[in-house]
């Protein structure tokens, strides 16, 4: 079977040396070769089984990127500002990085440069959010082929007398479906009369809320506690850290 010529940028990505607008970046400073060949053309094509290869200097600017995780409060949106909420990036400056961040690296305003979030919190609730300057990492946690896992602590009020009975339980784990397609099965348990712990393999746009409702639960506080392996753990509301490079999600 013939191979199908690939965009180089979307091989670079499929390859996980950067994301698809790193790739941009790296091919039009001749950062890149194929078989050995510098390719400083935009849009080039390639087969699958060429070599793609990047010089050092790309390392060495990836390495510079930054990861940061930020236990972002109530009132402020992920990304872009809206409706005249902030953005949650306005809080990584210097008087709000968390104090026992064991990282070694020193904040410097570059570091705010295309930081941009790896998911969405809604701007109701609270929790770990990623933020990041790295293609790899927004590619681990939101690309289409992500299997990355995340915890929510859920506080719901059961809108029906009694309470919630087991087969619905059961539903919110398997068997509920949204924008007309199933749902993947998801982790439901009670942590006490109150909360539950969600985990969830992905992200729909209110999709806590939307499932919850669908069995008569109302919530009332909803906090990521974790994404992967990586978790929330003391940071505090509204401050941040570096993800260390032994972390990985």
């Amino acid at each position: 079977m013939s191979e199908e010529l690939l965009r180089l940028s979307k091989r670079m990505s499929e390859l996980g040396l950067c994301s698809r607008r790193e790739a941009d970046e790296w091919i039009a400073r001749g950062w890149v070769r194929v078989d050995g060949q510098v390719i400083s053309e935009l849009g080039t094509k390639i087969y699958p089984s060429q070599r793609v290869t990047v010089e050092r200097q790309a390392a060495a600017e990836q390495s510079k990127r930054v990861t940061v995780l930020i236990n972002k409060p109530m009132g402020y949106v992920s990304g872009q500002a809206e409706d005249g909420y902030q953005p949650a990036v306005v809080l990584i400056k210097p008087e709000n990085r968390w104090p026992d961040d064991p990282s070694p690296e020193i904040f410097h305003p570059t570091q705010l440069r295309s930081l941009v979030p790896a998911g969405r919190l809604d701007i109701d609730s609270v929790g770990l959010l990623v933020l990041t300057q790295d293609g790899r990492v927004a590619k681990h946690l939101i690309g289409e082929t992500t299997d990355v896992d995340k915890e929510y602590l859920v506080r719901v009020e059961y809108t029906k007398p009694g309470k919630l009975p087991d087969s619905d339980l059961k539903k919110l784990c398997h068997g509920l479906w949204m924008d007309g397609k199933p749902l993947l099965p998801a982790k439901v348990r009670w942590q006490n009369e109150d909360q539950l712990s969600i985990t969830l393999r992905e992200g729909k746009k209110r999709q806590i809320r939307r499932m919850c409702d669908m069995v008569g639960l109302k919530v009332v506080g909803l906090k990521r506690v974790r994404i992967g392996k990586v978790k929330l753990g003391d940071l505090p509301v509204g401050q941040w850290r570096y993800l260390r490079p032994e972390e990985q999600f």
